[in-house]
């Protein structure tokens, strides 16, 4: 197995599980989340999970002239969640390819564990201009880092 995948199986032991409460602008007539919301707590997950276990915003990845753009997402809804309702979202990351990344996201309610949505967004690694790109060796080196600290 090259070595650069072999950094990227290590990646699916990174998970961090975020807390975010639904905001009276995520709901719809009904009184539950509108459904695009889900995607964007997917995004909260998983800039949160690299700044948590990378120490690496995005922000900063970019300025790096790393991009990750979606190039693909599933969404699973399996129950609702209201205007106030405190949210988990436990996002993994893990390898989808040579040059992808995968997150894996569920989302339950905090105090239940009832199931909200499950699903996962594949990232591919792109320079500025949107040309595909292997990830970085640094960034690789954050990754088996990240991963290291994470095995028990």
């Amino acid at each position: 197995m090259p070595a650069d995948l072999a950094v990227l199986v290590y990646m699916s032991h990174l998970q961090d599980v975020l807390q975010l409460r639904v905001r009276y602008s995520e709901t719809d007539q009904m009184g539950t989340f509108y459904n695009s919301r889900a995607l964007e707590w997917f995004e909260c997950g998983r800039t949160e999970l690299m700044r948590r276990k990378l120490s690496l915003s995005y922000a900063e990845l970019e300025a790096r002239g790393v991009f990750l753009p979606l190039v693909e997402a599933h969404l699973e809804f399996q129950g609702g969640a209201r205007y106030d309702d405190l949210l988990a979202i436990a996002t993994t990351v893990a390898s989808s390819g040579r040059a992808r990344l995968r997150f894996d996201v569920q989302i339950n309610q905090h105090s239940t564990g009832k199931a909200v949505v499950r699903g996962y967004t594949v990232h591919a690694f792109a320079a500025a201009g949107g040309k595909p790109i292997r990830p970085p060796a640094w960034f690789l080196e954050l990754m088996d880092k990240a991963a290291n600290a994470a095995t028990p």
